[in-house]
């Protein structure tokens, strides 16, 4: 199954869950309060008559600025075009000003938009960090320094306590890294740039409508150099459809010291596109001998009672309870780990496409539930193909008869076919896996 765009993408949950803090950091927020004093209102949109009137202070520009530069100089020139498209959707005119004037382009953040390091990192090195012990004690003791919240959210919404703090844990290290970077200056510098600029256009008349709106109380906007926000990290066009005012306050506050509304605007995000409460997003299973690995794709799905025919048993060897109907997944091929997932890993997914990202969720929410480290080891021995690889690994399959449909270096389901359609032709075991020794395979054969 390709992966569709995501709301953030790895590259960008990657420094957040590459961060860690002591076991038990300062994070108590409104922890402490009477829950009716921290969880009183659901709304998923606040009136906009409640809504409190904010009056935006006029951006300063800094004193002693360098002559302007051709490009500050274009960058204005596309500001005043952009401010009669914002008002055109809606945004009022003293918002536009006071947001706009005195923006300078960010020469930084288009140097990490085009420098981004390429994620060639093994899926079970990203878990060694992003599934860490200290992270996992950190997991359990928001657990219980937020759990009247956490439980709340869950009661209201469906949405399983421990995932939700797993997303809070994998998005801003429990709130820790929420990003301090002027979002709207950030947003308008890439969308200026051009590189995507009509998806970060869209972004930036979002956040201007949430300054409108006063969720900030007349702050600016901070997050992540890409615009991610909050304790969760939301765009803002996702922001603007599914945050709420939890605790009942009149703002939708997903940027301060409280985690309520983002915590809750996280699980209304989930539960809309589908989430099930207390159905795992996967389990690990343990595979016979002669399994047809060519079964161990997205598309497969059948019961875990029929998946049991087959011999396909919990990790102790107990039968896995039918859920729902559940895919195979390999994701480091027969040498590795297999999982049993299932429509829950699919919602996780609307949050951030990469399957890594995925796992890491699941897995930091069992652990943080109490269960323990994986059972299956990884192949540590295997390392990931770089992009120059992985355009080889397509360039020879392609040459030997295996045509993966194109040569861009992106492991999608084309190239995992054509993979499996080599190993069983070489007396591999067909699992697909895009590794090292198939290239090798391949460049010997």
């Amino acid at each position: 199954m390709p992966r569709i765009a995501c709301l953030f993408a790895l590259a960008l949950a990657w420094p957040a869950a590459a961060q860690e803090v002591s076991p038990r950091p300062e994070l108590r927020g409104d922890a402490d309060a009477p829950l009716a004093e921290t969880v009183t209102s659901s709304k998923t949109e606040a009136a906009p008559s409640l809504l409190p009137i904010v009056t935006l202070a006029p951006r300063a520009r800094p004193e002693n600025l360098p002559t302007v530069s051709p490009r500050q100089d274009a960058f204005e020139t596309w500001l005043s075009r952009f401010r009669g498209r914002a008002l055109v959707q809606g945004v009022d005119r003293a918002t536009v000003d006071a947001a706009l004037d005195g923006l300078t382009y960010d020469t930084e953040v288009i140097a990490r938009d085009r420098n981004q390091s390429e994620f060639t990192s093994t899926l079970w090195d990203y878990l060694d960090v992003a599934v860490s012990d200290t992270r996992v004690v950190n997991g359990r003791n928001v657990l219980t320094d937020f759990g009247r919240v956490l439980e709340a959210v869950e009661s209201q919404y469906g949405v399983d306590k421990e995932v939700v703090a797993a997303i809070w844990g994998l998005e801003s290290n429990f709130g820790t890294h929420r990003g301090g970077t002027d979002v709207v200056e950030a947003l308008a510098t890439l969308a200026f740039d051009g590189r995507r600029g009509a998806f970060f256009e869209a972004q930036l008349v979002a956040a201007l409508k949430i300054l409108e709106s006063g969720d900030t109380g007349g702050a600016p906007l901070t997050g992540s150099w890409a615009g991610a926000m909050g304790h969760t990290q939301f765009i803002p066009t996702t922001y603007l459809v599914h945050a709420v005012d939890f605790n009942g306050d009149g703002r939708r506050d997903i940027w301060g010291r409280s985690p309520a509304d983002a915590l809750a605007s996280t699980a209304a995000y989930l539960a809309r596109h589908g989430w099930v409460l207390d159905q795992p997003w996967g389990v690990e299973v343990a595979l016979p001998e002669g399994f047809d690995y060519r079964l161990a794709k997205r598309d497969e799905e059948r019961l875990p009672s029929e998946w049991a025919e087959l011999g396909v048993t919990a990790v102790d060897g107990t039968a896995v309870p039918d859920h729902a109907e559940a895919s195979i997944m390999v994701p480091a091929g027969a040498g590795g780990p297999a999982f049993m997932t299932f429509p829950n890993f699919d919602v996780i997914e609307r949050y951030n496409a990469a399957d890594a990202y995925v796992v890491a969720v699941g897995h930091l929410s069992d652990r943080i539930a109490g269960d323990g480290p994986l059972v299956a080891e990884w192949p540590r021995e295997d390392r990931a193909l770089n992009s120059g690889e992985r355009e080889e690994l397509q360039r020879r399959l392609t040459s030997a008869g295996f045509d993966t449909e194109g040569i861009d270096g992106r492991i999608g389901p084309l190239t995992v076919a054509a993979v499996r359609a080599y190993q069983r032709a070489s007396g591999m075991v067909p699992d697909g896996f895009a590794s090292l020794r198939v290239l090798q395979a391949l460049r010997d054969g």
